[in-house]
């Protein structure tokens, strides 16, 4: 059952991925690809931006990290100077959909905590080739 679940979640992950030539953000904890993604779209450490089509690869410091206020909006200002078409964390604050419908740029929630950056991108390039 549990293996059921779990491919359950790959195949609507998967869903998410099948647009060609783009760039996504993913908020992460950290600078490498074994880093987790973040649960906190605009106070993440890292935002790394991956490139479907060329694969290559940007982590970017948080500089909104420990803002006062704004820091969802802030960042999203941030990645969307990447020119990215998706960005994925585990929650995003209320004002930040608006802002990015205005963009259109898609918001994607992964509710799962221990997710790596690494099998994110994996899912990206299989679903993309």
């Amino acid at each position: 059952m549990q293996w059921a679940n779990e491919k359950k979640r790959i195949t609507q992950l998967q869903y998410y991925f099948k647009i060609k030539d783009m760039r996504v953000a993913l908020a992460s904890t950290g600078n490498t690809l074994d880093s987790l993604l973040d649960k906190h779209f605009g106070r993440c450490s890292y935002f790394v931006v991956y490139d479907t089509d060329s694969k290559a690869m940007e982590f970017i410091p948080n500089p909104y990290k420990y803002a006062d206020e704004g820091a969802g909006t802030s960042s999203v200002e941030l990645v969307s100077t990447r020119k990215v078409s998706k960005i994925i964390s585990g929650e995003f604050g209320m004002k930040i959909k608006p802002l990015l419908d205005s963009l259109k740029i898609q918001m994607i929630v992964i509710k799962e905590p221990e997710r790596k950056i690494k099998e994110i991108i994996d899912l990206l390039t299989l679903n993309n080739k």
